[in-house]
């Protein structure tokens, strides 16, 4: 090879440069320079030589037999290149001459380099789909005619294989071509028409005493073929000798792949006949599929059970139609039964079965979509059929032996998980057809597992049978089931040995938490085992979460047993036997737990509950700040806005935490007035808090767990919150003034939204307001760039100002021109979030220009900079998908400030060049009449502001999904 070029690299924009000798340099250079920077520029410049019209003289030249594979493969990309993407530079006198050349290329590589052939046969199927069926009408049958010709010393089974490599990649590259969709359906047609010349050759090698590959490659090109849409009664006798060749183990995956993609064509149901003498053949498999199970072979299994899903899956309805042949169906379904059931643990001793869950949804859905008559007599046939699945599905969802268990990888346990919550939804979706008898019967067979009425059986059994229940129980009302009663009698008797089993239960009680609201009695059998999980770290997530469920639905019944649950909840947090995101649970589930009892009650567990915590607190605000007791700290503040988000004792009194009124029963007294008891908690913990605060203050992370307390708890109280709006809102203006942060702007928000209107909290609201204001001014006086998450909730506070309370710009202390401006440069920001925070807050401001004297005044005299942002961003300044909310100001300005707007148009859109190079002053005219006609229709403004900007990028009427 030639030494590696310097200049081929340092001079890609010299088309004289494209000559055969630097392509091979540079070619040299992208495969064995070991500098990666080389090779990079090497690719690039290999790229322009490519498409650069030299590449028509160098191409040929790089396919002479005395170069290496390497080399030539460059040559025959290049031609396809050529041939798919720049068609129209090829005169038309030239298509005969190339396609020629192509095939008599194909004829010499035919017996050489697989990959320069392939990309040869590509170049040539471009070219045909250029051509046909005008300029090239019968490509196929000449194709055929060229390769079955003796001649040019090739010998017969390797010119067969280059056409049969030929007539496979022509369907896959009218898969991909980039033919505009006229042309598609055209030359779809045509090649339709050309299956007669391909058909009979591929049945004729099938049937011949053909070399294996030849046969495996005509399977391929079948494959290829069919997904044209070939009629299944035209490819039927094809698919026929597919079966024949499954027994060959060299055949068996590319005749498996030919015999689904023909059957899964849309197309194919119009062929009934066809599709019911393929009943038989599916079934005709089911001894080489039982072989295939007994001698372990997960490929064999997988392929059949991938023919008989597909056909059941793809033709139940014109199977089932069929009623003639019900037995033969019903039998293919067994088949797919046998599937699902195939022995061993899926995904360590089987693949298969996780492929006909979808069959079962299908069949389903099928059935039920009859009228009622008809459906009665399907479900006759299949009740008991999808009994026996529902069967088949638990003993596969049934846990290993824990030793075998124990040898799984984490990836081969988290695929089981994964297979499990299939069989769940599976289920699921089985009881709308089987509804409760599928209850009763999963209570029956459990009841005899666990009343000894059989021998005893392993821990798994008990466990798929819960978690039947568990996956009907947590997405289905079972509130009227007469099992469940039963079922939670059960549960006690239950020897729970093992986590997963234990984990089961968990969840199973915690699906029932409804129902047990409603059965309250009930309680006392399972609360027990969910606060002795608790303590148990493996049982975490189960543990906690069900307790949650349970303090969620039941509160109202929960006062008798409330000592108890503080106390252990109180016992797990101090030895630190949950993770944080559970301790957080378990925190929510201790807010829903207190807020059905008295305040007084409340306020005692509270103490008890939170003292060890602010003990905590204090300790570590006297120390010196450092990265672990940051971490403690941000936990106990976790803790506190977690158990602030629940407790909520406002609604004992109109509803309960779910929006359900609470069983009148047990709902507790009104509470009495005075301040809600998690007022009082934060009034003792404000000071303490502001310590910390003082420290940390730099930290975001602290500063936003602290915001989340007081977030949480206004969100929570609403106006219950009011005794604090002083404080807080004194403590959020130090803070934002000493070191600003978005939290504390979002926290503003908050307070703004609620307490604003009220005349009472009005003036230190009114003072927080225009002092987190004006120091966000002078932010975006020093440069703003480095804050976008600051400049985001700043204009969603000041969005959330004009919504709840406009009065606040009439203030002399509020710079409104400023914050105007600031929303201006806010839209030329990068960040998406950002733009979009701030087109609202213009689509807020607008609206006031009639009631609000400064907002008027603004708008009259600086509005024009904000059409012209507007407009930069729609002429590309922005991303294409911000452009719904550019519209939105379009149409607020159309609306609010007409004959302004009319005239800033004219003025903007004058400069040629603005808002895009590509766009006419004629387009621009357009766009301006058309956005101020339309002062009633957003969506159409939305879509003439689309429409434009792709004529501002130079996309519009681009296959842009295709070239981007």
């Amino acid at each position: 090879m030639m030494e590696t070029p310097g200049r081929i690299a340092s001079t890609p924009d010299d088309t004289a440069d494209f000559t055969v000798e630097n392509v091979e340099k540079a070619l040299h250079q992208l495969y064995y320079d070991p500098n990666i920077e080389n090779k990079n520029l090497a690719q690039k410049w290999l790229m322009q030589a490519q498409v650069s019209p030299q590449a028509w003289q160098f191409c040929w030249n790089l396919l002479s037999p005395d170069k290496v594979p390497e080399i030539q493969y460059f040559g025959a990309s290049a031609l396809h290149t050529k041939i798919s993407r720049y068609w129209s530079d090829i005169p038309t006198d030239q298509y005969e001459s190339l396609k020629t050349q192509l095939f008599s290329q194909i004829a010499c590589f035919s017996a050489g380099s697989k990959m320069v052939l392939t990309r040869l046969c590509v170049a040539l199927a471009s070219l045909a789909l250029n051509t046909m069926p005008e300029a090239w009408p019968g490509a196929v049958a000449e194709m055929v005619r060229v390769f079955q010709e003796e001649g040019g010393g090739v010998d017969g089974r390797a010119r067969c294989l280059a056409l049969l490599e030929l007539l496979t990649v022509l369907p896959e590259e009218f898969q991909t071509s980039r033919l505009p969709q006229y042309r598609k359906g055209q030359v779809r047609g045509a090649l339709g028409r050309e299956w007669g010349s391909v058909g009979p050759l591929l049945q004729q090698l099938l049937r011949t005493d053909s070399p294996g590959a030849v046969k495996a490659r005509v399977l391929r090109c079948l494959s290829s073929w069919v997904l044209l849409d070939v009629p299944l009664n035209e490819s039927e006798d094809l698919v026929h000798d597919c079966f024949s060749a499954l027994p060959d183990p060299e055949l068996f995956d590319t005749a498996v792949e030919a015999i689904v993609n023909a059957i899964s064509q849309p197309d194919s149901q119009r062929y009934v006949n066809t599709l019911l003498k393929l009943v038989p053949q599916v079934l005709a498999l089911q001894e080489q599929l039982r072989e295939a199970v007994q001698n372990g072979d997960m490929e064999t299994c997988h392929g059949i059970c991938r023919i008989a899903v597909t056909l059941g899956e793809n033709h139940s309805r014109t199977l089932l139609e069929q009623v003639d042949h019900w037995q033969s169906f019903l039998a293919l379904v067994n088949m797919i039964m046998f599937c699902t059931g195939i022995p061993g643990h899926y995904p360590v001793n089987e693949t298969t079965s996780s492929l006909t869950l979808t069959f079962w949804y299908t069949l389903q859905d099928e059935i039920m979509s009859f009228e009622s008559d008809k459906q009665a007599v399907y479900l006759q046939v299949y009740r008991p059929v999808y009994f026996q699945l529902v069967d088949v599905l638990l003993h596969k969802a049934q846990f290993p032996t824990d030793q075998e268990y124990a040898s799984w990888s984490s990836d081969e346990k988290e695929q089981f998980r994964i297979y499990r919550v299939d069989i769940s939804d599976t289920l699921m979706y089985v009881y709308e057809m089987l509804g409760a008898e599928l209850l009763s019967n999963l209570y029956d067979k459990l009841g005899r597992l666990l009343t000894n009425a059989e021998p005893p059986t392993s821990w798994q059994h008990t466990e798929a049978l819960l978690y039947g229940f568990q996956s009907i129980a947590e997405t289905i009302d079972v509130n009227y089931s007469d099992v469940i009663p039963g079922l939670i009698g059960l549960i006690p008797r239950i020897n729970i040995n093992n986590v997963q089993l234990a984990d089961t239960v968990m969840f199973t009680i915690g699906a029932l938490a409804e129902w047990l609201a409603d059965h309250p009695v009930m309680l006392s059998s399972v609360l027990p085992l969910v606060l002795q999980a608790l303590g148990n770290p493996d049982l975490s997530v189960s543990s906690v979460s069900t307790l949650k469920k349970i303090c969620r639905e039941c509160k109202y019944d929960l006062p008798p047993y409330a000592t108890n649950i503080v106390a252990v909840s109180q016992e797990v947090l101090i030895k630190q036997i949950h993770k944080t995101s559970q301790c957080m649970w378990l925190m929510q589930a201790l807010g829903f737990l207190l807020s059905a009892l008295p305040v007084e009650e409340i306020l005692r567990n509270l103490h008890s509950l939170i003292t060890p915590y602010i003990q905590q607190l204090e300790k570590l605000a006297d120390e010196t700040p450092n990265p672990s007791n940051k971490l403690a700290i941000i936990h106990i503040l976790g803790l506190l806005s977690n158990l602030f988000t629940t407790l909520d004792i406002s609604k004992q009194d109109d509803e309960s935490a779910d929006g359900s009124a609470p069983p009148v029963k047990t709902a507790p007294p009104p509470p009495p007035p005075g301040p809600n008891p998690v007022v009082v908690v934060l009034q003792q913990v404000f000071a303490l808090i502001q310590t910390v605060l003082s420290k940390w203050l730099n930290d975001s992370q602290v500063v936003e767990a602290v915001c989340a307390i007081f977030e949480k708890s206004v969100k929570t109280l609403l106006h219950d919150f009011a005794p604090m709006v002083s404080q807080l809102s004194e403590m959020l203006g130090q803070m934002y003034s000493t070191i600003p942060q978005a939290p504390a702007l979002d926290l503003t928000r908050q307070m703004v939204h609620i307490f604003a209107s009220e005349t009472d909290h009005f003036p230190p609201i009114k003072a927080l307001f225009e002092l987190v204001t004006s120091v966000t001014l002078s932010i975006f006086q020093q440069g703003p760039r480095d804050h976008p998450d600051i400049v985001d909730s700043f204009m969603q506070l000041q969005a959330q100002a004009l919504k709840r309370k406009p009065d606040l710009f009439l203030s002399e202390s509020l710079d409104v021109k400023a914050v105007f401006h600031c929303g201006v440069l806010s839209l030329k920001f990068p960040e998406a979030p950002t733009v979009k925070s701030t087109c609202l807050f213009f689509t807020e401001l607008l609206p006031h220009c009639s009631d609000v004297p400064p907002l008027a005044r603004v708008v009259q005299e600086d509005g024009k900079m904000l059409m012209q942002a507007v407009l930069e961003g729609i002429g590309g300044g922005a991303s294409r998908s911000l452009m719904d909310q550019f519209a939105e100001v379009l149409f607020s300005l159309n609306k609010h400030c007409f004959s302004l707007l009319a005239m800033w148009l004219k003025e903007a859109l004058q400069p040629p060049g603005f808002p895009s190079s590509r766009v006419t002053t004629q387009q621009k005219d357009n766009f301006s009449h058309q956005i101020l006609r339309e002062r009633v229709n957003k969506r159409r403004v939305k879509d003439i502001v689309k429409e434009f900007t792709l004529l501002c990028r130079g996309l519009h009427g681009t296959e842009y999904a295709a070239e981007y």
